[in-house]
């Protein structure tokens, strides 16, 4: 009985492989076609689609988030056949951002690890084809560092990426008693205070500046332990001593795909902005109005100084719906009128 079960799932499996070389073939055929024609080769729109498609297409019996999983590398692989999607992505391999990267584009694209000030100089000059940058934790709040690069850059946010974050301790040691010094980032290390103060207690802990380089430290040094990802262990032949040590369970990272294009409206979007209003008395209050007078949600707001004059503000804000739907043109439309300076930073599709 299991051999014939055995024997079907080849049988399938040959079948898939089959249809995925016909697939190439077509993607190759496609790339001609846009090629001669001066389409972009690569069309986030298309794949958005692609993948809601494929969802609907489902009965249900293989996993969606995985079905997504595959087509995403099917997509990324087909693209590669053209010419393999670049992305820059903040800090090193195998840190969360590069984790969220590989979620969106797939392993076929190629990855370039940047420091901040990069990836958005390096997408501006063509270099790469787009950046992923941390936007926000669901415990620890606002990643300024990101907040800070919009004031001066021409790049628009062309999508987001929400993703669950897990957290390891990790070590060439066998056991916990082994372990003399923790290293970690700062992040990681306040969303796993309760671990680390109850299993690590009294070792010492050396903050640095990412998951990727603790878990090289933790590779290199006898004694040593770091906070890192899943991905990290595999990229570094550590030891996992424990998983999902985060103290909350519904910890979740947001993302930011910045490009050159804005994005395509879809189903559910949100358009991010900044401004700089006047100073004065109820500036900010009569600035947002406008948001309630055309029944515009706003889901966020941030404030970061702007550099430039002392006790003068950036403000920066998320909202629902795309830049081409009516109410929230309207709505921008009335908030320029109280702004010294108004910048659409992009409408783009709200991650899952």
């Amino acid at each position: 009985m299991l051999k014939n079960w055995r024997n079907k799932i080849e049988a399938i499996d040959k079948k898939i492989v089959a249809l995925l070389d016909e697939r190439a073939t077509a993607a190759k055929e496609i790339a001609k076609v846009k090629s001669r024609e001066g389409i972009p080769y690569h069309l986030p729109a298309r794949e958005s689609h692609i993948l809601k498609r494929v969802k609907k297409l489902s009965d249900g019996e293989f996993p969606q988030g995985a079905l997504t999983a595959v087509f995403r590398e099917i997509i990324s692989g087909s693209l590669s056949l053209e010419k393999p999607l670049t992305i820059a992505y903040f800090g090193k391999r195998a840190t969360f951002t590069h984790q969220a990267a590989i979620s969106r584009y797939g392993r076929s694209a190629c990855y370039l690890p940047l420091p901040m000030s990069e990836i958005f100089l390096e997408v501006e000059k063509g270099n790469a084809d787009y950046g992923v940058v941390p936007i926000e934790n669901s415990t620890e709040g606002v990643v300024n560092h990101t907040l800070d690069m919009f004031m001066d850059t021409s790049l628009v946010i062309s999508a987001e990426i929400s993703m669950k974050i897990h957290h390891y301790l990790l070590s060439g040691e066998r056991g916990l008693g082994a372990v003399k010094r923790l290293y970690s980032n700062t992040q990681p290390l306040a969303q796993c205070r309760k671990f680390v103060g109850s299993k690590l207690k009294g070792r010492e802990i050396i903050e640095v500046s990412s998951t990727a380089k603790a878990a090289q430290l933790a590779a290199r040094n006898k004694g040593s332990a770091a906070i890192a990802s899943e991905l990290a262990a595999e990229e570094y032949g550590l030891r996992v001593l424990a998983k999902k040590i985060e103290d909350c369970r519904n910890n979740v990272t947001r993302f930011l795909v910045v490009g050159k294009q804005m994005a395509e409206r879809s189903e559910r979007d949100k358009t991010s902005v900044m401004f700089l209003v006047k100073d004065k008395v109820g500036a900010l209050f009569s600035a947002l109005a406008p948001f309630k007078k055309h029944r515009v949600n706003m889901t966020s707001i941030e404030s970061r100084p702007s550099r430039k004059r002392p006790w003068e503000y950036y403000f920066f804000i998320d909202v629902g719906g795309h830049i081409s739907d009516a109410k929230v043109e309207a709505a921008l439309r009335d908030l320029g009128k109280h702004c010294l300076m108004l910048k659409v930073l992009g409408s783009y599709a709200r991650a899952d």
